[in-house]
């Protein structure tokens, strides 16, 4: 007979659904959390055609793309705004005492013309700020996701997580296991920003005391000191600007998205008020992180100048045929520095509200603009960007696709 029973025409339904959802599979393979983790962190989600393009490759390339442009932008603002980070450095020195010190933080930075702050950016300067805005942000992805496997703990909350609500308590009876993965995550938790901050200070120290001292003084310095290769690859006062990244670093990556997701309320949680709540803890820190800033500029005029006051480069006397320059330069005792500052200042050494703000000052305009820019400009390009890669890539792509 042609009819076909109920059951039968039942099972060759379920049957043909069955091999439409295995087709669309085979076709649509879904995407690995790891591949599909930058498109989450970005507000925008965009259609891209990834028909030459396999999902991992097309992802490495946007977040390529994105890291050149983040770093690229890092570098313009950062050269744009020397002149705020120049009155910062010295509103964080011992060159300002007493009253009037953003007046005089000004005044010693435009002392030589108004173009002074720029002559003292260097290539090394620029390669710093690149590096800074275009890795920091994955260095501590790295060492946080790194140590969580190791110790196997949970990395720190990121991107869409920070809009979930809070986990519920834990119901773990077993107290030496909760406790014992408390340690862990602590551990993980208190390393991770330290060795992310210590690679940035890696990279960005050296720099930073270059357009503070001026690329001459620098060199000078350095040969009357005899410093093995390493140390002059790190810079003078390295330790005192680990802590600040250190600081910021912390700041940044672990309190912000941490007490935003667990305490910040569920019902007012969005971009915005996430890019809010990070400057407003980016303020708090910057508080704490000024101490070691005033450190920082502080020991490097310990280094510069000597018990009576002279200065690498400057000159002690003048004969009839040549003329005599005094060498004066010492390695940094941070003891001596913070001891000398205390007797000096008092704890204005270190914290006061002109050098919070000066501080604020500097750093405000590209941090303040970088979510724009990530958001809104950043995107426009990424479609140019990836036609570019499906044009270079070719039929060699597309075939690798199929067989895949």
């Amino acid at each position: 007979s042609n009819q076909s029973s109920p059951v039968s025409s039942q099972e060759h339904s379920q049957a043909s659904t069955i091999m439409d959802k295995e087709a669309q599979e085979t076709i649509t393979p879904p995407l690995s959390s790891s591949s599909a983790q930058p498109s989450a962190t970005s507000p925008h989600h965009h259609h891209h055609d990834n028909l030459l393009l396999p999902t991992e490759l097309q992802n490495s390339i946007l977040v390529a793309y994105r890291s050149i442009g983040i770093g690229t932008f890092g570098v313009v603002m950062r050269f744009v705004g020397m002149p705020l980070e120049k009155i910062a450095l010295f509103m964080n020195s011992s060159q300002v005492t007493g009253k009037h010190q953003f007046a005089q933080s000004i005044k010693l930075t435009f002392q030589k013309g108004v173009l002074s702050p720029y002559k003292v950016v260097g290539p090394a300067s620029l390669v710093a700020w690149f590096m800074q805005y275009s890795v920091m942000g994955l260095a501590f992805q790295f060492f946080d996701h790194a140590l969580s496997k190791a110790l196997g703990v949970a990395p720190v909350y990121y991107g869409d997580e920070l809009m979930e609500p809070p986990p519920p308590p834990s119901s773990n009876t077993n107290h030496n296991h909760d406790a014992t993965h408390q340690i862990k995550s602590i551990t993980k938790t208190i390393l991770a920003p330290i060795l992310a901050g210590s690679l940035e200070s890696t990279v960005a120290n050296r720099a930073e005391v270059q357009r503070y001292y001026g690329p001459t003084k620098l060199t000078a310095i350095e040969s009357h000191l005899k410093w093995n290769p390493a140390a002059r690859f790190c810079g003078p006062a390295f330790l005192s600007n680990a802590m600040r990244n250190v600081i910021m670093c912390n700041t940044s990556f672990i309190l912000t998205p941490i007490t935003y997701k667990l305490y910040y309320p569920q019902e007012r949680k969005s971009q915005g008020s996430l890019f809010w709540f990070g400057m407003g803890m980016n303020f708090v820190g910057n508080a704490v992180a000024i101490t070691q800033q005033a450190l920082w500029g502080r020991a490097l005029d310990y280094a510069v100048y000597a018990d009576g006051g002279a200065v690498v480069g400057a000159t002690s006397g003048v004969t009839a045929n040549t003329t005599t320059t005094t060498q004066v330069a010492r390695n940094i005792s941070y003891s001596q520095v913070i001891k000398s500052s205390l007797q000096k200042d008092g704890i204005a050494a270190f914290f006061t509200v002109p050098k919070w703000a000066s501080r604020i000052l500097m750093n405000a305009p590209v941090q303040g603009s970088l979510p724009w820019f990530y958001n809104n400009v950043l995107p426009l390009g990424e479609d140019s960007v990836l036609g570019v890669a499906r044009t270079l890539y070719g039929d060699d792509g597309k075939n690798n696709c199929t067989i895949s």
